[in-house]
């Protein structure tokens, strides 16, 4: 690695995964190395025209939200559907005219390496190397369990995934085996160093003031906090066994108002959570977690070995999670609050159950990601530009970059 160091991760705030990814590499690269390595987070959404902006992010939660079975449909068929198709070049030049000031931005930025956690940015990033451009490398981190089509950018330095199948899928699609590196998804410092275990858990419940002689459950909305978390809550509450209840509405004040009122009734069970910074406390704290299967939320859970009952996976992406943490036995499904509540209340009443999909979890469990990835990253880095990125000419870009 160099003496100095700039790295630039580039996110994009359709729900708040990808964005998560690139705030734990950041935040990584600053306690790994210190002043040595200059990491900068950029969301892409910041730098695009406001109507692209609102169509990719808001647009994006309310399509899921609302209308599950067009976004499925629109899922499959993009990820049947080649890089080469005209649809495919419509989009890519939608995206390159609404993107200009990320291009400016990422120039300015006069990055030595660039990591992306979503394929957008990888993408026009991608096509300013082949113009001789950008002379930096580009990498691309994966963030789900699975692997869609539009995450199979061509010719990039290298790319992340969170398990060997992702692994094999790029390869499948095309994806140079030597640029492939299996990491797991990266996660903030605090994953890696919260102590997951009995004791740890112990000392976690005390800090929390909770009650060590009950069992915790620790259910979540999502950053974005969708979903009817108040009445699952209730609901909860209502079944057989003495457990307590966290709840973690995000940024959602109605469904944190109506916990509020729900805990005021259940004042020793249930403990209302807006929005938290120290998630890995509570999830360190809790016998199971009750979630979406987002990809850094399940990669979250099984750094620190919790097990998972999943519901309301999105189409798609959190639906392949899903299937991933059925197989490996980290996980239990509910399809419907009638589930919810029947594995809720099975899996308080059956301790061998819990024990055992806590054991896969932590089998599965990368806790040390981000660290991998930064490896791979900063121990690549080419010679030193001796020349501003447009004067790069692009024949000694495309050599750089392959080798």
């Amino acid at each position: 690695m160099r003496e100095h160091t700039r790295l630039l991760v580039l996110s994009v705030s359709a729900g708040n995964g990808h964005v998560r990814a690139a705030q734990a590499l950041c935040a990584s690269a600053a306690l790994q190395f210190g002043p040595t390595c200059e990491a900068r987070h950029v969301d892409a959404m910041a730098h695009v025209l406001g109507g692209f902006r609102r169509v990719y992010t808001s647009g994006y939660l309310r399509l899921v939200e609302n209308y599950p079975e067009v976004w499925s449909y629109l899922h499959q068929k993009a990820d049947a559907t080649p890089h080469s198709a005209r649809t495919q070049q419509l989009r890519r030049g939608i995206e390159r005219l609404s993107a200009r000031a990320l291009l400016r931005e990422v120039r300015r930025c006069a990055p030595d390496a660039i990591v992306c956690t979503h394929f957008l940015p990888a993408e026009l990033l991608m096509r300013e190397r082949l113009r001789g451009r950008l002379a930096c490398p580009v990498w691309l981190q994966v963030t789900d369990f699975d692997l869609h089509n539009m995450w199979c950018v061509p010719g990039l330095s290298g790319y992340f995934g969170a398990t060997p199948e992702v692994a094999f899928r790029l390869r499948a699609r095309g994806i140079d085996p030597a640029r492939i590196h299996v990491t797991g998804i990266p996660l903030m410092p605090a994953f890696a160093q919260r102590d997951a275990s009995p004791a740890g858990r112990a000392r976690c419940i005390a800090e929390l003031g909770l009650d060590p002689a009950r069992r915790t459950v620790l259910m979540m909305a999502g950053g974005s906090g969708g979903g009817d978390l108040p009445a699952a809550a209730a609901r909860a509450l209502a079944l057989p066994g003495d457990f307590q209840l966290l709840a973690v509405a995000g940024r959602n004040a109605a469904a944190l108002a109506r916990l509020q009122q729900l805990a005021l009734a259940h004042p020793q069970r249930l403990r209302a959570i807006g929005f938290t910074e120290h998630i890995d406390q509570l999830m360190a704290a809790a016998d199971l977690v009750v979630s979406k299967p987002g990809g850094l939320t399940v990669s979250e859970c099984l750094a620190l070995g919790r097990p998972l009952l999943l519901v309301s996976p999105i189409p798609g992406q959190e639906e392949h999670n899903a299937a991933f943490l059925l197989e490996e036995g980290a996980a239990w499904l509910a399809y419907d609050a009638i589930g919810l509540d029947y594995k809720l209340a099975r899996l308080m009443a059956d301790p061998h159950a819990l024990a055992a999909l806590a054991a896969n979890s932590r089998r599965l469990g990368r806790p040390d990601a981000a660290r991998a990835v930064l490896g791979h990253v900063l121990d690549r880095l080419p010679a030193p530009r001796t020349a501003p990125f447009a004067a790069r000419p692009a024949a000694a870009c495309m050599a750089e970059h392959a080798a």
